[in-house]
């Protein structure tokens, strides 16, 4: 990364910036700025550096920080980034594009800091060709290490597709370290695990960029918040 900024055009103007200060207020994420809480619809401390990044684009706009903040607290994110799908009580359902090593961590590392006292059960696809790759899967190391339970989905005829080396259940689980990880490979199996889940005070993350071969993501969430929650 630095190499890449310091290639870049000098007449580019470069302003480095780190994660703003904020706190979980009762559920809810809050950027401190000044002597004023800004209340924020999203969280996940990659989440704060992005809006740190964008306050300071829009500074050079013309923007004040207090224009900017007031604005930023009314964002409710962008579609399948901790996309909320449903919530009722003290259980919740939500969905996220993230497959890269990188982004399964700060995504469940996100939800794991904002509910912290329920328990986190992530749920990620293997679906991209990176994902797939056996020399690829180490990548994918203690990612899940802040959920409390984990499971990982992949179809191996997606992998026949891709023309890749067919990975095992056995290979996933020793590449992503993680105690206690259950791996699935057909649907119907792991909708039989979620559904069979008590899921009073607890959240589920369901990571994909793709849709886990066809799982209607509405239907699964009607009815964990309907039917399981009580």
């Amino acid at each position: 990364m630095k190499a890449i900024a310091e290639a870049v055009n000098p007449r580019v103007r470069k302003e480095a910036y780190s994660t703003p200060e904020y706190s979980i207020e009762q559920g809810v994420s809050c950027i401190h700025h000044g002597d004023t809480l800004y209340p924020l619809k999203v969280f996940g401390r990659h989440n704060m550096q992005n809006m740190e990044g964008a306050r300071l684009i829009c500074r050079q706009l013309g923007l004040t920080d207090k224009q900017f903040f007031e604005a930023i607290m009314h964002f409710n994110g962008a579609g399948k980034r901790l996309q909320l799908l449903g919530q009722q009580g003290n259980t919740a359902v939500f969905l996220d594009f993230a497959h890269s090593p990188s982004k399964v961590e700060a995504t469940v590392n996100a939800a794991k800091e904002r509910y912290a006292d329920r328990k986190l059960i992530a749920c990620l696809e293997l679906h991209t060709y990176s994902s797939l790759n056996r020399k690829f899967l180490d990548h994918y190391r203690n990612t899940l290490d802040k959920a409390d339970e984990a499971a990982v989905f992949f179809n191996p005829q997606t992998i026949r597709h891709k023309r890749l080396e067919m990975i095992s259940g056995e290979d996933v689980m020793e590449a992503f370290n993680k105690q206690g990880l259950q791996v699935f490979t057909v649907k119907s199996d792991l909708e039989a695990y979620l559904h069979n889940k008590k899921w009073q005070n607890a959240v589920l993350l369901l990571m994909s960029s793709g849709n886990f071969s066809g799982l209607d993501f509405k239907e699964l969430t009607d009815n964990i918040i309907i039917n399981f929650v009580h």
